[in-house]
C-alpha cells in the first residue's frame, strides 16, 4: 500500500513536472502577418486559371516559426476566388520575413460567377478581399493568419476628343 502510494506520488510529481515544462513553450505569441507580394501567371489546364500567389509572412516574434507546408483560401467580394497547397518548408526568422511562393487555382465557373455578380451590381471602383490561411509547423500545430481589404481598380483615361 505504501509503495503504491509512494509509486502514484511519483508519477504525479513527473506529470507535473512535464505538464509545466511545456506550457512554457506555449507562450503567447504575436500572429503572423501575411501579406499578398506578388502574383505570376502559371500554365492552367482546361477551363482553370493558375496563378503563383507569393505571399510576404512577416514574424513579429523573438522566435523563428518553421513551417512545412501552406494553405491560402483568397475571397473576393465574400466569395470564394482561389485556392491553392504548397509543401514548401523553411523557416521564418524572428522578427524577420520571408516570401513564400503558393501556386493557387481559380475555376472557370468562379470566375464566371465573380464577373457576374460585379455587372449585376452597381460598378465597382473597389474590390473587397479577405485571405485567409495557415502555416502547417512541425510540432506547433499550425499558425493561422488572416488579411482583408479593398483593392481599387485602375480607371480608365478620359477620352480627350482628339483621335
Amino acid at each position: 500500500m505504501l509503495r503504491t502510494m509512494k509509486r502514484r506520488l511519483v508519477l504525479t510529481a513527473l506529470a507535473t513536472t512535464l505538464a509545466m515544462a511545456a506550457c512554457t513553450g506555449l507562450a503567447p505569441r504575436d500572429p503572423l502577418q501575411v501579406t499578398v507580394g506578388g502574383v505570376e501567371a502559371l500554365p492552367g489546364e482546361g477551363l482553370e486559371l493558375r496563378m503563383l500567389l507569393k505571399l510576404r509572412v512577416q514574424n513579429p516574434n523573438d522566435t523563428p516559426v518553421d513551417y512545412s507546408g501552406v494553405y491560402v483560401n483568397l475571397d473576393v467580394q465574400g466569395r470564394t476566388f482561389a485556392t491553392g497547397v504548397s509543401d514548401a518548408s523553411g523557416s521564418v526568422p524572428r522578427y524577420g520575413e520571408t516570401v513564400i511562393g503558393v501556386p493557387v487555382t481559380i475555376s472557370a465557373m468562379r470566375m464566371a460567377r465573380q464577373m457576374m455578380g460585379m455587372m449585376g451590381g452597381v460598378p465597382a471602383d473597389k474590390i473587397r478581399y479577405e485571405m485567409s490561411g495557415k502555416l502547417n509547423g512541425p510540432g506547433f500545430g499550425a499558425a493561422r493568419f488572416r488579411s482583408e481589404g479593398e483593392l481599387t481598380l485602375p480607371t480608365a483615361p478620359a477620352a480627350t476628343g482628339r483621335p
